[in-house]
Parts: C-alpha cells; structure tokens; sequence
C-alpha cells in the first residue's frame, strides 16, 4: 500500500512572470513523493483567503516561501506583502501553535543571495536559498530539503535528475492539456497540479530508462 504523501504548503507569487518556477517547485514537491498545497486549489469565493490559508499552514507540516517578489507594481506603486505576511503566520505557528502545528519545517527561497537582509532583515538567522529565478535551482534546493525531511524512506534522485525530468514534462503538457481539451494557457492551478501528479505516476523516477 503506497504511503500517504504528506503536504507542503506553498506561498509563493501568483504572477505570470514567477509561473514556471512555481510550476517547477510544485513538480518537484510530487517527484519527491509529497503533495503540495496551495489557496488556489479551492475557487469558492465564499472563503476567506486568510482564512484558507491559515487552515492550510495548520494543516501542513512543510512549507516553501518565496519572497523573492518585493518590486513596486505599476498602478499603486507598492510592493506585495503577502508572500512576507504567510511566512509570518507560518513561523509564528512553529512557535506559538499547540504540539502538532509546532512540527514543521520550512524552505525560504528568494532571487539573490542576502537580499532579503535589505527588506526583512528580522529572519537574517534563517537559512535563506537563493534559486537567482532559475527553475533547475529551485528544484535543486526543494529536492534537498524534502530529501532531508523523508525520515529514512530511502534515498531521491538528484536535483538535475528531477529537473530533467520536469523539463520533459513541461515538453509534453501541450499534448496531455489537448487530452483534456484544454489549451496549456488556460490550465488552472488544480489542472497542472492534477496533470502533474498524473505524469509523475506514469513515469516512476526509478525507471532505468529515464537515468541520464
């Protein structure tokens, strides 16, 4: 019987221009035999967001932040505040929550090494990765904090194994999006994820054939 995979909360930008490296980071949270989560998964309008995500960093033991995402936006001129604010909640609930919720673990990415020292400097003690917006790093440091955190379930292939991997993938999703009949643009959230996890079944990473 195949183990319940366990989650990772992912609080990153929902922009188009950070779109393939939050499509690599939920990619390589499957290969590595987790299961991401995320506020997009649920379209009720009815929710609060906060609220969905309070309940989601409750709910998960893992969490990736990105704060890579700190320029002004064009019309207000501000910077976003959400992804900082996540993370907040999320290492407050390792300090503050009951025993359960205090068991977690985290992965703070961001674009450029010591940056983040400039804008938030209070988790300057914190182990920040610096992916420089590339998706095979990003991928890199997921799978090695995962890998990290398996608790003894053997060993993962590497980080340029998953990668090529997801670029393989990301080959195929034209044709697995026409055989859903859905254009590769118009994918929600919950139809990569669902397509990604699919292909990750299909294509087990111990294949001997797919070993570079």
């Amino acid at each position: 019987m195949q183990k319940e995979r366990e989650d990772v909360f992912i609080n990153c930008p929902f922009d188009t221009e950070f779109a393939g490296l939050n499509e690599a980071i939920v990619f390589a949270i499957y290969d590595c035999g987790f299961r991401p989560r995320s506020a997009l998964e649920s379209e009720n309008g009815g929710e609060s967001r906060f609220e969905k995500i309070k309940l989601l960093i409750r709910q998960c033991k893992f969490g990736v932040h990105d704060i890579s995402r700190t320029q002004l936006d064009g019309i207000n001129q501000l910077p976003r505040f959400n992804m900082p604010l996540e993370l907040g909640v999320f290492i407050g609930a390792m300090s503050y929550g009951d025993k359960k919720v205090r068991d977690k673990s985290l992965l703070i990415l961001d674009s450029e090494p010591y940056r983040y020292q400039k804008f938030l400097s209070d988790i300057a003690g914190q182990d920040i990765r610096a992916h420089n917006n590339c998706e095979r790093t990003a991928i890199r440091y997921v799978r090695d904090w995962l890998h990290s955190e398996r608790q003894g379930r053997g060993l993962l292939p590497g980080g340029a194994f998953i990668a090529d991997r997801y670029v393989r993938f990301k080959r195929e999703l034209p044709m697995l999006s026409a055989e859903v009949r859905c254009r590769v643009e118009e994918l929600s959230y919950v139809d990569y994820n669902n397509l990604a996890f699919a292909w990750i079944e299909s294509h087990p990473s111990d294949n001997s054939s797919e070993a570079k």
